[in-house]
């Protein structure tokens, strides 16, 4: 089991708090876990444990809390769905990287943190972690079926350390088209790795309605394998 805590904003606007999870063996790498448009929620938090578990200090920023801190929603209700989406509508990208770039900065100073620290985010968090790679430190970046990645390739030149994209082929939120600019805008970075999956979007949503269990399993096997290789 994890805990909260508070970390201060780079533009001093205020703190925002996030779920922490710390590996039993004491230290490790550090990951900072980007949440979906529903919040740190228990699928995160989960997700954040299961981290920790492979030996990692996991962290997993509040990112909506200029908006309304402590959101928690699911995938199971058409309300929670409209809540989700007036998020998604009111979140300020830039702001979000900022935050992702404190978070990285605060797992690693803590003294569990044993140097390295990467990025993993889904959904928003998946564009956010390819934002990441361009415009943060982060040492080795995964984003599972980001929304938006196809109108920010003009950032891929900036991107220097691994990138590991999962990308759904049934995606109804990221067409054809735009998974073939995808493709076509990343295909000369070295740094660069895409897969993808016969799933709709949220394949890997732990607990989701949408979850592929055969292809989160291959994605997150992937993932820990690059993470192993990147961050160790």
């Amino acid at each position: 089991m994890g805990e909260r805590i508070d970390i201060k904003a780079i533009d001093g606007s205020g703190s925002f708090g996030g779920y922490l999870a710390l590996p039993a063996g004491g230290t490790g790498p550090g990951i900072v876990v980007v949440q979906e448009i529903f919040g740190v929620n228990a699928g995160i938090r989960q997700m954040c444990d299961d981290w920790a578990a492979k030996g990692y200090v996991a962290f997993a920023p509040d990112l909506f809390w200029r908006i309304e801190p402590g959101i928690e929603l699911t995938d199971k209700s058409e309300a929670e769905w409209k809540r989700a989406f007036e998020l998604f509508g009111l979140f300020n990208v830039d702001k979000g990287i900022e935050d992702i770039e404190a978070s990285l900065r605060a797992v690693r100073a803590r003294p569990e943190c044993s140097g390295k620290v990467g990025v993993v985010g889904f959904c928003l968090g998946g564009l956010l972690a390819y934002l990441a790679a361009a415009r943060t430190d982060s040492d080795a970046t995964v984003a599972y079926y980001g929304v938006g990645i196809q109108d920010r390739l003009g950032e891929s030149h900036a991107i220097a350390k691994p990138l590991m994209i999962h990308i759904a082929r049934l995606d109804k939120f990221v067409p054809p088209e735009a998974q073939a600019q995808i493709h076509a805008g990343l295909a000369a970075n070295a740094h660069v790795t895409l897969h993808d999956y016969d799933a709709d979007h949220a394949f890997a949503r732990v607990g989701g309605t949408s979850r592929v269990e055969s292809c989160a399993q291959q994605a997150d096997d992937r993932t820990a394998a690059f993470f192993g290789r990147h961050l160790a």
